[in-house]
């Protein structure tokens, strides 16, 4: 009878992991992207092929499950020579995340800032691989602050919510 009682606790110890991280990254995969070369091979014949870029990103969170969250970074880059379009990229990286353990007020800048920071040295990659690969300068892109977007989000959320009072 005693042996009976032991496996019954160990299975109840066993169900619950005492460890557990605050949060997992499942999986993180390429959803979306395009490259447009709208000027090739025309673009090529000149020897002014040091486009200006101009990146925009921003991140979305949906709610899968209760406890996973697709995070995903859209990156628009933009370059041009005189303002005229020479290349073109869309791109959407995402991320499966599971949240074990964290307090609800965490939630939104895990969500929002820190996976969108573990993600992104992967967008970053893909971007500057597809920039060489259209056969253009390699472009170093600066990290971003994705707290300062978060900031701005929260912002025009408390205008909005004010209009409506």
């Amino acid at each position: 009878m005693s042996d009976d009682n032991i496996t019954k606790t160990n299975n109840n110890t066993e169900s619950k992991p005492v460890n557990q991280p605050p949060f997992e990254v499942q999986i993180q995969y390429l959803k979306d992207f395009s490259f447009e070369n709208p000027k090739a091979p025309l673009v090529f014949a000149t020897d002014r092929l040091n486009p200006v870029l101009n990146i925009k990103i921003d991140v979305t969170v949906q709610q899968l499950e209760k406890q996973d969250f697709e995070v995903c970074i859209h990156l628009n880059a933009n370059a041009n020579i005189d303002d005229e379009q020479v290349y073109l990229i869309e791109m959407v990286y995402s991320g499966v995340v599971r949240i074990n353990s964290v307090p609800e007020e965490m939630l939104q800048p895990l969500l929002f800032v820190e996976i969108p920071r573990l993600l992104f040295p992967y967008v970053r990659q893909i971007l500057t691989t597809s920039i060489i690969d259209g056969g253009f300068p390699q472009v170093i892109l600066a990290p971003f602050d994705f707290m300062q977007l978060l900031q701005q989000r929260i912002k025009i959320a408390n205008k909005e919510e004010e209009i409506n009072n």
